[in-house]
C-alpha cells in the first residue's frame, strides 16, 4: 500500500445524532458505567456533520511470524484461559465504494495469552521472568487458543470474545488481524480468497497499567514495551489501530475500531509506508517453520530456552511478533 493509497479518502456526508452510530464509531457501553477508562484527548465529541471524514484506507503493517494456517471459526476464542474478558468489535467498510458495510468479510484475530505466550509456539519466550507457557493460566497447551474467524453481518460487524492480551518484548500489548474476502468456510474454518488487509490492534497504555497489576499477567514480571516505544505503531490513532475502549478490570472491556478496506486488492502485510506501517528498512515478516531458525536471532528467544534480555533494545536485532 503506497502513501498515495493511503490518503486517498471518501467522505460519508452524514450529519446529525446518527452519523457516529452508523458507523459503528464509539457507540458501545461498558458494564459499568462511569467506571471505566477513557484515554486523554478522546472524549466523546460531538456527531460530526457533512464534509467530516468518517472513513480512510487504512494501512496494512507486519503480520508477525506466529499466525497459523487454519484458525477455528469461532466468536470465543479465549479456550479457557485466564485473563480480564474483552470483547473485540471490528466493523469493516468498503472504502473505495463510499464506505458501505462489508458484508460477509472473514475478520482472522490473534494474540498472545496473560503471560505473552502464543497457542502453537510455547517454546517461544515472552521476555522477562514468567512461568512455563501452559501453567495454570488455562487448561492444557493447545495450538488454537486466541486464535479465530468470524464473519462480518450486515452491518459490517465481526466481535469476538477473548482477553485482555499479555506483554511480549519488545512490543506492546497489541492483536493480530487480518480481513479477508472471497473465500469460503470449510472444516471449521475459512479457506481461499483473498486478505484484503494486515493490520495490528493497539490499547492505550493505561489499559495495561490496570490490566496487568492482576492475576494472572502480574506472574508475568519486566518492564513492558510503552505504546511510544512500540516498533509497529508509529501514531496515527484509530487509523494506525488504536481501539476505543470502555469498561473497566473489573468487568471486562469492550475495544472497537472501524476500518476501510478495498476488497479488490490483496494486502498481505508485506507494504511498507504510512502511518503505523514498518518502517522501510524491514523485510516481511513470515511465520518460522521448523529448523528454520537455526543459526539465527528468533523472537523472545523462541526454541533457545534462554530468556532475552527484558529491555526493548532488543527490538533492533529480533523478529517482530
Amino acid at each position: 500500500m503506497t502513501d498515495s493509497d493511503i490518503t486517498r479518502r471518501r467522505v460519508l456526508a452524514l450529519g446529525g445524532a446518527g452519523a457516529g452510530a452508523v458507523l459503528g464509531l464509539g457507540v458501545t457501553s461498558c458494564s459499568s458505567a462511569g467506571r471505566g477508562f477513557r484515554v486523554p484527548g478522546r472524549e466523546r465529541a460531538p456527531s460530526p456533520g457533512p464534509g467530516a471524514e468518517l472513513c480512510v484506507l487504512n494501512p496494512s503493517v507486519a503480520e508477525g511470524p506466529y499466525r497459523l494456517a487454519g484458525a477455528p471459526f469461532r466468536k470465543d476464542i479465549t479456550e479457557g484461559r485466564k485473563g480480564v474478558p474483552l470483547t473485540v468489535r471490528l466493523t469493516v467498510r468498503d472504502q473505495p465504494h463510499a464506505c458501505a458495510a462489508l458484508k460477509d468479510a472473514a475478520v482472522e484475530i490473534w494474540h498472545c495469552d496473560a503471560w505473552g505466550y502464543y497457542s502453537g509456539h510455547p517454546s517461544a519466550h515472552p521476555g522477562g521472568k514468567v512461568p512455563a507457557a501452559g501453567v495454570d493460566v488455562g487448561g492444557a497447551k493447545s495450538a488454537t487458543y486466541l486464535r479465530g474467524f468470524q464473519t462480518t453481518d450486515a452491518d459490517g460487524v465481526a466481535e469476538f470474545t477473548t482477553i485482555f492480551p499479555g506483554w511480549c518484548t519488545p512490543r506492546a500489548p497489541h492483536i493480530h488481524v487480518k480481513v479477508h474476502t472471497g473465500g469460503r468456510r470449510t472444516g471449521g474454518t475459512y479457506e481461499g480468497g483473498r486478505a484484503n488487509w494486515t493490520g495490528q490492534l493497539f490499547f492505550d497504555d493505561r489499559y495495561g497499567d490496570a490490566v496487568y497489576a492482576k492475576a494472572p499477567y502480574r506472574e508475568h514480571t519486566g518492564t513492558r514495551t510503552r505504546l511510544a516505544q512500540d516498533t509497529v505503531y508509529h501514531g496515527g490513532g484509530e487509523k494506525a489501530g488504536l481501539m476505543d475502549v470502555t469498561g473497566d478490570v473489573d468487568h471486562g472491556f469492550v475495544a472497537t475500531l472501524t476500518v476501510g478496506i478495498d476488497p479488490t486488492r490483496e494486502n498481505t502485510g508485506t507494504q511498507t509506508g504510512g502511518e503505523g506501517a514498518l518502517p522501510p528498512s524491514s523485510a516481511p515478516l513470515k511465520e518460522p517453520t521448523p529448523g528454520a531458525l537455526s543459526g539465527r536471532t528468533v523472537p523472545y528467544g523462541a526454541t533457545t530456552g534462554v530468556p532475552p534480555p527484558d529491555s526493548a533494545a532488543s527490538a533492533s536485532r529480533t523478529l517482530t511478533p
